[in-house]
């Protein structure tokens, strides 16, 4: 059976995003084992297909960030409202994600906003070194959801950091970004911790906060 899915707009000021997302994280589909060969289980299967809080924070942070004349990359893009968002605005955004599903979802969600594609490459912060390249702005969101992920996101964002590189991640509060922190700060990096107002887009109050890292 094929997974079941919704389609909704997102609201930034006068900019409308139309995206096709997960109806719930309930939702399945790996008939041909490709998840399972990268070690997705049926349970984590979803988390890529929904917008997550984080995520909206994300959007809309970068919505008011002035990113002209920067090479950005999102990490873990998942249905990837971000990279959406920012194509559209005809930002020099690169995509990436470990989900088999996330480029379908991707391209899907450019052509429904009558934009052209967005770059994307499927790949995992513990893979061999990729050909990606460097960027001046690397962003994500709600990424530190296992211990072992901590270390490998900071050695994966320093690959493709350039050496004056700025980090904008939003993180829920899963207890992780303080290590997260210090491994980027071995890595020279310093950083901003901002604690969003509750956004007028949220019901549920936002506990998470913005970590904005430069070197």
């Amino acid at each position: 059976m094929a997974v079941r899915v919704r389609y909704d707009t997102h609201e930034f000021d006068n900019v409308d995003i139309h995206l096709r997302s997960l109806r719930s994280n309930q939702e399945f589909e790996d008939e041909d084992g490709q998840a399972e060969a990268l070690g997705i289980s049926s349970a984590s299967w979803p988390l890529f297909g929904i917008v997550w809080p984080s995520g909206q924070v994300l959007a809309h942070h970068l919505f008011q960030t002035n990113f002209r004349d920067k090479r950005i990359l999102e990490v873990g893009c998942g249905i990837g409202l971000t990279s959406v968002l920012l194509n559209h605005l005809q930002a020099d955004i690169t995509a990436t994600d470990y989900h088999p599903q996330a480029e379908g979802f991707m391209q899907h969600n450019t052509d429904l906003n009558d934009d052209p594609r967005v770059p994307f490459v499927r790949t995992g912060w513990a893979d061999p070194q990729t050909d990606l390249g460097l960027f001046d702005l690397i962003i994500g969101s709600d990424l530190l959801y296992e211990d072992e992920h901590v270390q490998q996101l900071a050695d994966f964002i320093c690959q493709h950091s350039r050496p004056q590189g700025e980090v904008i991640l939003v993180d829920p509060g899963r207890g992780r970004h303080a290590r997260f922190s210090r491994a980027m700060a071995e890595a020279g990096f310093s950083l901003l911790v901002e604690r969003p107002q509750q956004p007028d887009f949220m019901i549920s109050p936002f506990k998470g906060v913005i970590l904005s890292y430069s070197r």
